[in-house]
């Protein structure tokens, strides 16, 4: 049995598309022809560089592909850590709403299956008077978010379950999370959004003394209005472990599914290749990231609003009994 079959099947599927789109591009050409060049990674992994020069059609053109392994350092896996590419923000893209009104739709966008849930959170002091999201009326909270529009959202959502809105709070513009958090720990802000448990929220944890998460309202009234900022939210009960800080008792936090994205121009067979991958192998997948343990293979086929799924996953899914 290899190392990690489920990271060996998808490399063998991006280096069949990858002779795929060479030999297409080859013959869109007509004349010239790609010259590789290979190259090692030290600390693990590899790719395959295409150039074509001077062909029938293309003066130049370009085919790369790559597979690397290793250790995000600290502050570069918070950044990725905290870059929502949630199900509602592929509702939002997908519809041409949210921050991305005025862009139009993307019809081709299609919906490949539901990964793991992103389990987010205010968090403040744990020696702070802030005992519930109500109580940040009248505080210091960040916004504006021009680099991560939608971390803004997410915030505001959170606000919203509250029944408070950003007027009702001390704007304090940060351009993305990172700097969100560095003015939570200098004291600019009284509180601070991050992911459960991310390297950010760990430095914090460790440089003010403690954070303590606050809850949200779990009341329909509340969670509808959450909602309406953030399609395809719901609210998870989460209980206190050595993975995440600032939890002493279980309790409801907002949460929205990571989601694969693709294309209707890939084929059924990639797709369905790629669907069947994860979801037989969350022993893989958790060993090369930890946060797959949170995933539930059971639940790859639920609906994502506003974006349709794609027929190769369906038809796995189907097959399987997730789907009819």
């Amino acid at each position: 049995m290899t190392a990690n079959p489920v990271r060996e099947r998808v490399a063998a599927l991006m280096a069949r598309l990858h002779d795929e789109a060479t030999a297409f591009f080859t013959s869109l050409d007509r004349g010239g022809r790609f010259r590789e060049d290979r190259w090692d990674r030290p600390g693990g992994g590899g790719g395959v560089a295409r150039v074509l020069t001077e062909g029938a059609t293309f003066e130049k053109a370009g085919i790369n592909r790559s597979a690397v392994m290793g250790t995000l350092p600290p502050g570069a896996a918070a950044r990725l850590g905290a870059r929502v590419e949630g199900g509602e923000d592929a509702t939002f893209y997908a519809t041409g709403t949210g921050e991305y009104e005025g862009q139009g739709k993307k019809p081709a966008i299609r919906y490949s299956g539901s990964l793991v849930p992103y389990r987010v959170a205010m968090h403040v002091r744990s020696d702070s008077d802030i005992k519930g999201i109500s109580d940040l009326r009248g505080k210091r909270v960040s916004s504006e978010f021009n680099a991560q529009k939608t971390i803004a959202r997410i915030i505001e959502g959170h606000l919203a379950n509250a029944g408070l809105g950003y007027k009702d709070v001390v704007r304090v513009p940060a351009p993305n999370v990172a700097r969100q958090a560095e003015d939570f720990m200098s004291g600019k802000v009284d509180v601070m959004f991050f992911a459960l448990g991310s390297p950010a929220v760990k430095q914090a944890h460790a440089s003010v003394g403690g954070v303590r998460v606050l809850g949200v309202n779990t009341a329909p009234d509340a969670i509808r209005r959450t909602e309406a900022l953030l399609p395809g939210a719901y609210v998870i009960e989460v209980s206190p472990g050595p993975a995440v800080e600032g939890i002493t008792k279980p309790i409801p936090l907002i949460a929205f599914d990571m989601v694969l994205i693709t294309n209707a121009k890939v084929s059924d067979e990639v797709v369905y290749a790629v669907a069947k991958a994860l979801h037989g192998g969350k022993e893989d997948l958790v060993a090369t990231f930890p946060p797959f343990a949170l995933f539930q293979p059971q639940n790859m086929a639920k609906v994502l609003e506003g974006v349709p799924p794609h027929p190769g996953a369906m038809k796995y899914y189907r097959e399987i009994g997730l789907a009819k």
